[in-house]
């Protein structure tokens, strides 16, 4: 797809992301486009379903495969505002789309390129074009935003360092 394919589907998981800030989730937005279409979208929902699973890429990754009828998703485009984790990259390595567009980077837990390279990794069975940066600093206004807004309010484990990045759970 166009640079200007994937800022369109990304503004979309920006919104799923901004979604997840108002429901007082971290603000992470997924969508899962084929051709033309988008067959997932979804945001994260941790603290709303209680669980460690329900990151916005496993969301959009279950919307999508409903949507299919199949779990391989092959063909399809994954649009992630922020770099997936290790649980959610290893997701979608078994979903196996043919790219993975990702906006800002995530020091503390990315897996594509962050902390690890899974899609640089050889060892695994499906391998996906990765393109990083996409509406990156929209992706991370959301974050430093929030992190921000939790900080004022006191919300324990939070540190905005002197960089203006954030560190949750720190």
């Amino acid at each position: 797809m166009s640079g200007t394919d994937n800022e369109r589907w990304m503004r979309l998981a920006l919104l799923e992301a901004a979604q997840a800030g108002e429901e007082g989730e971290v603000p992470v937005g997924c969508c899962v486009v084929h051709g033309e279409r988008v067959i997932g979208r979804g945001h994260n929902r941790t603290e709303a379903l209680r669980d460690p699973t329900a990151h916005a890429e496993i969301v959009a990754l279950s919307a999508a495969a409903a949507t299919l009828g199949n779990w391989r998703l092959t063909g399809a485009s994954v649009y992630c505002t922020v770099e997936p984790c290790l649980m959610c990259t290893g997701a979608l390595v078994l979903a196996r789309p043919d790219q993975v567009v990702f906006g800002c980077r995530d020091p503390k837990f990315g897996c594509l390129g962050s902390r690890y390279d899974v899609a640089g990794d050889n060892r695994f069975n499906h391998r996906f074009v990765v393109t990083e940066g996409v509406l990156a600093d929209e992706s991370a206004a959301l974050l430093r935003e929030f992190f921000r807004t939790r900080r004022a309010v006191g919300e324990p484990g939070i540190v905005l360092r002197r960089d203006g990045r954030v560190d949750e759970g720190a």
